[in-house]
Order: C-alpha cells, then sequence, then structure tokens
C-alpha cells in the first residue's frame, strides 16, 4: 500500500484501552502487592488457571515449566479442552510434546497442511471439533487419518479457503468412520458425488448441519436423501440442477435453513421451495445474479418463509422470525443475543445465520462485484459490524476479515472507497475492532489489526483510530510473539504513520522500538511483516524527531541488514525508502552519514539499483541521491561502483516512471559535486542519458537532470560531451519552456558555463579541415541559441520599472523590490563549491552583457539572506577580490542594467552577511 505519515495522542478516560493480548486480571484487590510488585507465588490456584487461559498453547507450555506448582496448574484439563494451533508452527513433535496435556481435548483449530499431519500425534482421541484453514494441500490421505483416529468426531470444518486435493473418497471415509458426526462444512471440493453423500446419509444419523460450499459439482440427488439434515448450505457451488433441487429436497423433512448464495439458482426454483417446503422456514439466496435480474422476483409468495436477497432489508426479514417483534428496524442479532429467554430452534437457525452470512458477506467482500455500493452502505457494513459481536468466534474472524476487505478498491494502489470505510467508522466500527484487537485471542486480535489497517488508509477513519486509542493498541500488538498479530499491527501503523499528526503518537506508544524489533525478531521467513514495519519505519523517518528515534533504537543496523540480505522486492523497497528518508536531514541531525557508515549500506544500495523491480530501483537511487550529500558518502558511493550503476540506471529508465527518472537523474547530481566523480560520469556515458531526462514531461525530473547537467558542465570535457550529444537544444527548450523555476534555472548556468569563454572546441579530438570548419560553426551556433535563452531567461526576473527605480537609487526599499521580483525560492538550497563561486565572480568580467547578468543573477540567488547555505556562500566570497569584481560590474557603463543591479544587491547582501557574522 502507498503510505505517508501523521499525529494525535489517544485520551485519557475511564474506556481506554489497552495494548495487552491477555485479559487484565485486578490482583490489588488480593492483597497480593508488595512494594508495587505482585506476589506471583502466592496467587490464588484459580486466578492463575485464569490466567493460563488467556495464553496461546507454547505460552502456556512455557510457563508451566518455572516451577511444580504452575506445572500441576498448567495441565489442568480445564485449560486444554480447547486448542488453537494456528498461530504458530505445529508439526509431530510438537504435537507429541503436547500429546500428555490433551487427553481430553475437545475442541482443535489448526492451519495448513503440515499442521493436519500432526494432528495424529496429540492422540486425542476424545476429539469433538476440528475446524481447519489454509487447507489447499490437505489430502484425502490425511483427512482419511484423521477421521479414523478420532471416531468421537462430531464437527468437522475446512475452508473457507478451497480444498482442492480433497476428493469424495476422503468424505465417504469421514461417514464411515466418524458416526457420531453432527456438522461437516467443506470448501472447495472439486466432485462431491453421489456415493460419498449416500455414506453420509447411511452411517451418520445425527448429521444435521451440511455445507459444500463454493464446490465444483456435488449431486443434488444424493443430498435430498440425507433426511436428518436440518441446515445445508451449497453457497457458491456450481453446476447445481436446479429444478431437480426444488423437486427434491423440499421433501427433507427437518430443513429448516438452505442457503444457495452465490449461485445460479432461478426464481422459478425459489418460487417451488418457498411453497412446497413444509419445514423450511429461511432461504438465503445472497448474491444470486440470475435471480436478482428477475423482475418477479419481487413478487414472489414467501409463504410465512424468509427469503434473503441481496437487496431485501435483511434484518426486517428476520426480525419476523421473531415472534414479539416491536421495532421492525432494530439490529435482530443484537436483540437476540441479549434475550433472556431464547428458543432452542431459534437459536440454532440464528447461529447457523451468523455462521452462513459471514462467509457469504466475506466471499462477496473478496470478489468485489459492481454495483453494490447502495447494498454495503444501507446494510452491508451494519451486518459485518453485527456480525462481529457474536459468540462465535470464527464468525468474529470472518466479519473482521469482511470488513478489511470489503473497503478494498484496488488493493495494488491502497485504495479504498471512503464511503464504506466512514460507514464503518459512523456505525460504530472502529471501537468495535479495537475492543477485538485488545481481545486476548490471537485470531480475533489478527483480524481486527487488519481491518484497522485497511480502513486507515482512510484520513477520517485514521484520525478516529488514533482519538480511540488504537495507536497504543496496535504499537502493543506489534510485540506480540504471533507473526500473523505483529505483521497486522505493523500494517496498522504504516498506514496511520502517513499523517504527520500521528507520528509523534506512534514514538510515544512505543511504536518505533517495536517496529525496529520486528525486523530482527522476523529477519527470516517473515516477509510480510518486515515490509510492514521497514515501510512503517520509512513514514516515521520523514520526521526528524522520530528519525532520531528509528536511529537510536538500531534502526538503521535492521534496516541496511533488510537491504543486504532480504530477497523480497517489496521489503527491499521499503528498506530503501527508509534509508533514503533517514538520510533526508542532513542539516538537523547525523542519520546521513549514519546510514553511510553502517557496513554494507552503500554497497548494498548500489546494487539494489540493478534490481529488475522498478520500486527497488527507484528508493535505492533516492537513498543514494540523499547520502551523496555527505562528502564521505559521495566519495564511498563512487567507490563502490555507484557512478556505473547509475549511469546504467539512467540509460535503462527513459520509459521509467517520473519518480524513477527524478531519483537516477538526482543521485548523478549529487554524485557530480565532486569534480572526480563528474568526469567519470561523462567517461561512463552519462551525458546522454541525462540529456535524454532532460525532455521528460515532469517538472522533477527536469529538475534533477538539469540539475546534474549543470555541474558536469563545469568540466570542459562534459560540456564537449553535452554539445556533442544535442545537449543544448534539450537545456534550451528547459531554460525556456519548463514550468519549474528551478529547471529553467539551472539549465541556463549549465548553458552559462558551457560558453563563458572557455574554448571547448579545444578539447575536441583531432580531426580533418573541413571537419574542424564544420564542428566550429556548429559550436558558434550553439553559443548563440544558448545566449539567446539565457538572456530570455534573465529578463523574465526583471521588471523595467523596478530596474529604473534600483538604477536611479540604491536605497534598501528599492534593491528589495528587485530581489523579491528575481527571487527563485528553492535556489536557496543549492550549495556552491569555492571553485563555482569563483567561476561566476569571473563570468563578470565576460565581454559577453549576457554572461555578466547570468553570473550577477546566479550569486543574487545564492547570497540573498535566509537561503539555507547564503551564509557559506557569501564566506567564500569575502575574501579573492569578489567585492572589487561586483563593485566593478555594478559600475561599469558597458555592463546591462541587469548586471549592474543585480551586482548590487550582491554586494549589500555580503554586507549583510558580515554584519551578520560579526555580531
Amino acid at each position: 500500500m502507498t503510505r505517508r505519515l501523521r499525529r494525535k495522542v489517544a485520551k485519557k478516560g475511564k474506556d481506554d484501552t489497552v495494548s495487552l493480548s491477555y485479559l487484565e486480571i485486578e490482583v490489588d484487590n488480593l492483597g497480593l502487592q508488595r512494594n508495587g510488585v505482585v506476589d506471583w507465588i502466592n496467587l490464588p490456584d484459580d486466578t492463575v488457571i485464569q490466567l493460563f487461559s488467556c495464553l496461546n498453547y507454547r505460552d502456556r507450555a512455557s510457563l508451566s515449566s518455572t516451577c511444580k506448582t504452575w506445572r500441576f496448574l498448567g495441565s489442568s484439563q480445564c485449560l486444554w479442552s480447547s486448542l488453537d494451533l494456528r498461530a504458530h508452527k505445529f508439526d509431530a513433535a510438537t504435537a507429541t510434546l503436547l500429546a500428555s496435556r490433551c487427553v481430553n481435548l475437545q475442541k482443535l483449530r489448526f492451519r495448513g497442511a503440515e499442521s493436519a499431519d500432526a494432528i495424529i500425534n496429540l492422540q486425542a482421541k476424545s476429539l469433538r471439533e476440528i475446524s481447519g484453514d489454509y487447507c489447499r494441500k490437505i489430502t484425502d490421505a490425511t483427512l482419511s487419518v484423521i477421521v479414523a483416529r478420532h471416531e468421537a468426531l462430531e464437527s468437522l470444518q475446512l475452508g473457507p479457503d478451497f480444498c482442492e486435493r480433497i476428493t469424495g473418497d476422503a468424505i465417504k471415509a469421514t461417514a464411515l468412520c466418524c458416526p457420531k458426526l453432527k456438522k461437516l462444512r467443506l470448501s472447495g471440493i472439486k466432485d462431491v458425488y453421489a456415493d460419498a453423500i449416500n455414506a453420509l446419509a447411511k452411517h451418520c444419523p445425527n448429521l444435521v448441519d451440511i455445507g459444500f460450499l463454493d464446490c465444483r459439482n456435488v449431486d443434488e440427488s444424493a443430498l435430498g436423501n440425507v433426511l436428518s439434515v436440518r441446515f445445508l448450505t451449497v453457497a457458491g457451488t456450481s453446476n447445481m440442477n436446479w429444478d431437480l433441487v426444488s423437486h427434491l429436497w423440499h421433501k427433507l423433512p427437518k430443513l429448516i435453513g438452505l442457503d444457495v448464495s452465490r449461485t445460479d439458482i432461478g426464481s422459478d426454483a425459489v418460487s417451488r421451495l418457498l411453497s412446497s417446503s413444509q419445514s423450511l422456514k429461511i432461504l438465503c439466496t445472497i448474491n444470486c445474479t440470475v435471480l436478482e435480474q428477475d423482475p418477479s422476483i419481487s413478487t414472489t409468495k414467501t409463504n410465512g418463509k424468509v427469503l434473503l436477497t441481496l437487496f431485501s432489508d435483511i434484518f426486517r426479514e428476520l426480525s419476523s422470525l421473531f415472534a414479539k417483534t416491536s421495532n421492525k428496524e432494530s439490529n435482530v442479532f443484537l436483540d437476540w443475543r441479549c434475550s433472556k429467554n431464547r428458543d432452542k430452534n431459534l437459536n440454532e437457525i440464528m447461529t447457523w445465520l451468523e455462521w452462513v452470512l459471514s462467509h457469504t458477506l466475506l466471499r462477496i467482500a473478496e470478489s468485489n462485484p459492481q454495483g453494490l455500493d447502495e447494498f454495503w452502505l444501507k446494510q452491508g457494513a451494519a451486518l459485518l459490524l453485527s456480525l462481529m459481536q457474536s459468540s462465535q468466534e470464527d464468525v468474529q474472524e470472518r466479519a473482521a476479515t469482511g470488513l478489511a476487505t470489503f473497503v478494498v478498491i484496488d488493493d495494488e494502489n491502497a485504495s479504498i472507497d471512503r464511503g464504506r470505510a466512514e460507514a464503518v467508522m459512523r456505525d460504530g466500527g472502529i471501537r468495535l475492532l479495537l475492543n477485538l484487537a485488545n481481545s486476548w485471542r490471537e485470531g480475533l486480535q489478527s483480524e481486527a489489526a487488519k481491518a484497522l489497517a485497511n480502513l486507515s488508509v482512510n484520513a477520517n477513519v485514521a484520525k478516529a483510530v488514533a482519538e480511540e486509542g488504537g495507536i497504543n493498541i496496535l504499537a502493543g500488538l506489534a510485540r506480540s510473539m504471533n507473526k500473523l498479530v505483529a505483521e497486522e499491527a505493523a500494517g496498522g501503523l504504516w498506514n496511520l504513520s502517513v499523517g504527520e499528526e500521528h507520528k509523534a503518537a506512534i514514538a510515544e506508544a512505543g511504536g518505533v522500538k517495536a517496529l525496529v524489533d520486528l525486523i530482527f525478531k522476523w529477519s527470516s521467513g517473515g516477509d510480510g511483516v518486515l515490509e510492514r514495519a521497514a515501510g512503517a519505519l520509512a513514514n516515521l523517518a520523514a520526521d526528524d524527531k522520530c528519525s532520531i528515534e528509528v536511529a537510536g533504537a538500531g534502526g538503521v543496523h535492521a534496516l541496511v541488514m533488510l537491504a543486504r540480505n532480504c530477497k523480497f522486492e517489496g521489503v527491499q523497497e521499503q528498506a530503501a525508502r527508509a534509508l533514503a528518508n533517514l538520510a533526508s536531514h542532513g542539516d538537523s541531525n547525523s542519520n546521513n552519514a549514519a546510514v553511510g557508515q553502517e557496513a554494507g549500506a552503500l554497497e548494498a544500495l548500489v546494487q539494489l539499483t540493478r534490481s529488475p523491480n522498478e520500486g527497488v530501483r527507484q528508493e535505492a537511487a533516492g537513498a543514494l541521491w540523499n547520502l551523496s550529500f555527505d562528502d564521505r558518502n559521495r566519495e564511498a558511493i563512487a567507490a563502490g561502483g555507484g557512478v556505473e550503476a547509475l549511469v546504467t540506471l539512467a540509460q535503462s529508465c527513459s520509459n521509467a516512471s517520473p519518480g524513477l527518472q527524478e531519483r537516477a537523474a538526482g543521485a548523478l547530481w549529487g554524485l557530480s559535486v565532486s569534480e572526480a566523480n563528474s568526469i567519470a560520469i561523462g567517461r561512463e556515458g552519462g551525458v546522454a542519458p541525462l540529456i535524454a531526462l532532460a525532455r521528460s514531461d515532469a517538472e522533477d525530473v527536469h529538475e534533477t537532470a538539469a540539475g546534474a547537467l549543470w555541474n558536469l558542465a563545469f568540466n570542459h570535457s562534459n560540456a564537449l560531451r553535452i554539445v556533442e550529444e544535442g545537449g543544448v537544444p534539450a537545456l534550451v527548450h528547459l531554460c525556456s519552456s519548463s514550468l519549474s523555476k528551478m529547471a529553467r534555472f539551472m539549465a541556463a548556468l549549465a548553458l552559462a558555463y558551457m560558453f563563458d569563454g572557455s574554448r571547448i572546441d579545444e578539447f575536441a579530438p583531432m580531426s580533418s579541415s573541413s571537419e574542424s570548419t564544420s564542428k566550429s560553426v556548429s559550436l558558434d551556433g550553439a553559443r548563440r541559441m544558448a545566449l539567446k535563452h539565457i538572456e530570455a531567461f534573465i529578463r523574465t526576473f526583471s521588471s523595467p520599472q523596478a530596474f529604473a527605480a534600483a538604477a536611479a537609487s540604491s536605497a534598501q526599499a528599492a534593491l528589495a523590490q528587485v530581489t523579491e521580483k528575481a527571487r527563485i525560492q528553492e535556489a536557496g538550497h543549492l550549495r556552491c563549491s569555492g571553485a563555482e563561486i569563483g567561476r561566476f565572480i569571473s563570468m563578470l568580467r565576460n565581454s559577453s552583457s549576457i554572461l555578466k547578468a547570468c553570473a550577477a543573477f546566479a550569486l543574487l540567488q545564492f547570497t540573498i539572506p535566509g537561503g539555507r547555505h547564503s551564509v557559506h556562500h557569501a564566506s567564500l566570497m569575502q575574501g579573492g577580490g569578489a567585492a572589487r569584481v561586483l563593485r566593478a560590474a555594478a559600475a561599469a557603463a558597458t555592463s546591462p542594467i541587469e548586471a549592474k543591479i543585480f551586482a548590487k544587491i550582491v554586494l549589500r547582501n555580503l554586507e549583510h552577511h558580515q554584519v551578520e557574522t560579526s555580531i
């Protein structure tokens, strides 16, 4: 995502949230504090067990090893009835170590094929529920072994990602091995054939909840044989024969809820199911394109049943399930959860509805079909927020993921829908997400942090997150030992740090240290977390104070390590960008020098300019550009192959983005400050690509290309190369046509260097007489063209009236008026060497009145009080007779009026700086 910068300190108060990943327990009231320190040894057993229950299984096992008492308490069966393995690597060796604690394990959540293979090593024969995600590589063999070892299994859920390698054979094995099965939900099975479904009907008499989601083929007839089913979803499943479905499934005697969302069901099948089924109470047909395009659906008789479509009022429709509902516009999920007297059947329906709606809304958000803005704004966002308050953890997670997803328009360019994001904020979504992020459940922390990160791309939402205390929470989560949690929290800090008003708050919350620590903690195998951490640090480093804190926390070493060792292009790009920002404060702190002195930093950045990824090349060139402002860095970059690499980069970026072009030319501009580097750039072929970049349409590229050519033109050999490569017309075009004053100024100075009286033709190779004549004519024509446009450029900054007043009187007011008209604000940032200042002084003696005016104009820009380097330039001019030459130029009868007035102003500037220095 594109990130930049902001600041706001979270409010303190009774609703403050804290950044702990565990439940707070009041120990002070237990009398267990001594001098402010908790007496952990004497905590009551139930308090210790409560603490243990808030930890993931790895931390729980580690804490149990501290003493015999905690080892005994940590083995309590109540702590090991449920196990979530998703947060950390889980393999056979880990499973074997945990086996002794998992004798009575009832519920298990896992992630990925390796974890699935290791489940049997837990030897948890009493296991009742298994839920897994990232299941694409799980095979029939693995699933068959799992179900064979867990005959007491009552619930099996795999998804929402597709189970591409699981077939009907594994489903059949599940039916044969797990006769107590009540719930089976599988996603992305290619073919659920009749024998597998019939096996479920025959061997699993208690199977009441079936879900075959996003499957390619499901045997409709066989599903009609599962007479025990009460809730059935085939959402997203293709190749369904809906005519057959409508004639068979209405006969299912216990079917209460049917979900056919995201399918191609038509209105005839819907009408037949609603009219024929005696038991059916709710039919979900959300995002069924064929149905929604049929105008007759609006008049379909539901026969007292609930029909949910994309454009129906879902909250209102669901309220009809409740016999006593006074407010048809209320949030039925919230009312149901708060109800004291719950109906058992209604509880089953609402629990199932939460699950199917969370799944369907997430799938719709992922596919992001056109034309759904009204749905999301009117009820989609509210539905997701309501589902986030479910008692089902997987529903909460999916709802939070849905919020993170549905706001995104273009993930590649970090673009989100403003209306959707602010709808979440208006409906209280920020507080709900922060509460989930502050939960001790790591799955919820991760998904809530992801949603907060995406929503915070919107400036208004970012402000709300900060005001609600979100920065402290995310900074705390960034310290998590769970990589997924830390990654999403770092992403949140990355987006929040886009705004200036949030940067200081992130630093105050300990975010800088947490982000640097993440790089060291996950230096290998954590591309996602490393990119987000480096991106956040890059934003923070753009602030002067935060950049000092980044360096103080070890950020320079961490970022250089990434630039040197990480092979992931996203990480390389953000690391280079962070180093560029750290090096951008050369006048206010020592980070520029610190980056250059870090072992391998400059070599790594030079190497990254050769990356196949344009973003990496751009940020590496930008870093080298900033670093080249330091004299030692400039020479070290050149010694490390920087000249050759950057010339090659400039040669290859004629069709690249303006950002890359600007930085490639800028880095060469920075290196060319040194005369030796300038000569090397010319020798390596750097003139031609810089001339090509000078013809760019982008103003920023104009400036850097003109700056580099200005420096190169100081050397006579390079000046000749510029002429020979067709650089004069390019510079003339910049001087006369660029919208950038700085580009026009530096193009004029480059032309002045080239034709200030030095005979560049003497540096051309020896040639025949006819060739020499042609070259002389060519150079003379180029000189006339250059002088003509330099003169036109100077005159754009002159006012005849102001000049006349200044000529008649040397009063401060008259000269100030000319200065104000002539001043180029950005020129005050340029720093010239003694040799360059000396050349402009010499140019004041030139026979050309145009070059005299140009030299005086340049010296005026460099000495205006308040300029970053004006004192430096004035000190260079104090000796060597500069003042005498300036007075001569100001008084000479042959000097043009521009040269006279500008020379007077420069003399006044020198007097001002002399007085300032003496004070």
